[in-house]
């Protein structure tokens, strides 16, 4: 629930952004044009659709609606003037290349000078809503929890996180409690009702099940007639320590040990389109003059095929032959030996290629076919395949999507040579939590943060 509750805040906060920022530009377009006698452009439409697309990509980039932030003033303020910095530096290249003579530059002035100040009134806004709404949600959501155990302990620490609950204190039969509680020990479970009625719980959690306490159907059903909510929180940790997701089969619950978005039909064609149109457009605008290009310096250089093809982990662990540009001279290590530092094999065109990525460009052509995508995790070698999967626990889970040109791992620093089992394993982390955090969105930002550290330059990439 905390999750959910986050997830609609940021997106509430990132629209009221964009919104903010719209509403400071048309207005001032408004103001300024009036007094000034001098009729709207084009030039202004393509500058605020730019502004707005920059300052999405930026905010993404930057995470800036990260739940680390959105919960403290200083932090959300600070990294929201470091995207702010950011967008500025966007706008003066933009302007430099495109040169929108017709856009005043006094409106320029004063528009990028109040965006800032419209976003810090808005951080503002945010917290003074949210300081009443958790004070007036702390009067209302008062809670009792059923059984005092471990569960019904960390569940009650949970819900009082956000501040907007207050727990009111536990029922349980007093011979089980041998301890000294957080919160009181008010009732045994006979007398939940009274102890609700007294305290003006609205909402009652119960750790205990109702087929080995059959009192509580009787007490749910009160609680419900006497409009108090009634959640069961069943006890797993038993037999499952992480956390676990709950769909339905008509009325049959079925437990998942993860959430997988690219389970959904849906999400599949909405990944498959995107990789698609990006594909295409690296194909037709790039890999056409790329290609030949690149052929003639490999073949200078070195003797031997253009194409490095190698087969490699894909879906499911089905193999697929993945297609890079050769950068090494032909050895009878390429399939066990992973490229190192001033690895020897690799040519002079290659480390060129490698430092840039180049020569990773021909995998698009897998991404058309359909053995890789966009953003996912990094194809490995048959070899780490048959040798990582039985070091590190949960590694084939990585198999489950089709990997990718670029991935989470890649773009937050573990790219290239694996040295030992704990890199390996800090990616295999990356990967599975893009498995279980994919969206449309995250492809984007992923793409995005990969232009960036191709042209920033990485120092594992050699």
């Amino acid at each position: 629930m905390k999750h959910r509750f986050l997830r609609t805040l940021q997106l509430r906060l990132a629209v009221l952004d964009v919104l903010m920022i719209n509403i400071v530009f048309f207005a001032l377009q408004f103001l300024f044009l009036k007094y000034m006698h001098k009729r709207p452009n084009a030039e202004y439409m393509y500058f605020i659709f730019f502004l707005n697309g920059v300052w999405i990509a930026i905010a993404s980039l930057k995470n800036i609606y990260n739940e680390r932030y959105i919960g403290s003033f200083e932090q959300f303020t600070k990294v929201m003037l470091k995207a702010y910095v950011y967008l500025l530096l966007a706008v003066i290249i933009f302007l430099f290349f495109f040169r929108l003579m017709l856009i005043s530059r006094l409106f320029l002035i004063i528009a990028l000078s109040s965006i800032p100040l419209a976003l810090l009134a808005n951080r503002l806004i945010y917290f003074f809503t949210y300081q009443y709404v958790k004070k007036s949600a702390k009067k209302e959501n008062r809670i009792l929890v059923i059984g005092y155990n471990n569960l019904s302990k960390k569940l009650a620490s949970y819900l009082s996180e956000d501040g907007i609950n207050e727990i009111v204190g536990f029922c349980e039969e007093y011979p089980n409690v041998h301890e000294l509680s957080r919160y009181p020990i008010l009732s045994e479970v006979s007398e939940t009702l009274d102890v609700c009625k007294r305290y003006g719980v609205n909402e009652i959690y119960s750790t205990l099940a109702p087929e080995n306490n059959p009192g509580l159907y009787k007490l749910i059903q009160a609680a419900e007639d006497n409009c108090i909510r009634f959640r069961i929180v069943p006890d797993l940790g038993v037999f499952i320590k992480r956390q676990m997701y709950i769909d339905y089969l008509k009325e049959i619950p079925i437990i998942s040990l993860r959430r997988e978005p690219m389970e959904d039909w849906g999400n599949r064609i909405l990944k498959r389109l995107f990789d698609i149109v990006v594909s295409l457009f690296a194909v037709v605008f790039i890999l056409s003059w790329l290609i030949p290009l690149v052929s003639l310096l490999i073949f200078l250089e070195s003797r031997g095929p253009i194409f490095f093809i190698q087969q490699r982990s894909g879906k499911n662990n089905r193999t697929f032959p993945c297609i890079k540009f050769r950068s090494m001279i032909q050895n009878k290590n390429a399939n066990i030996q992973q490229a190192a530092r001033n690895d020897s094999r690799i040519t002079k065109i290659g480390k060129f290629l490698r430092r840039t990525s180049l020569d990773e460009f021909p995998q698009f052509l897998n991404v058309l076919k359909g053995d890789m995508s966009i953003a996912g995790p990094r194809p490995h070698m048959l070899k780490h395949t048959d040798e990582y999967s039985k070091l590190i626990g949960q590694y084939m889970l990585r198999q489950f999507v089709k990997p990718g040109i670029t991935g989470w791992a890649q773009v937050n620093g573990f790219r290239g040579e694996t040295k030992n089992v704990f890199q390996m394993q800090k990616r295999v982390e990356h990967d599975l939590w893009y498995l279980e955090n994919w969206n449309l969105l995250l492809d984007i930002k992923i793409v995005f943060m990969t232009l960036f550290n191709v042209i920033k330059g990485e120092k594992n990439a050699f």
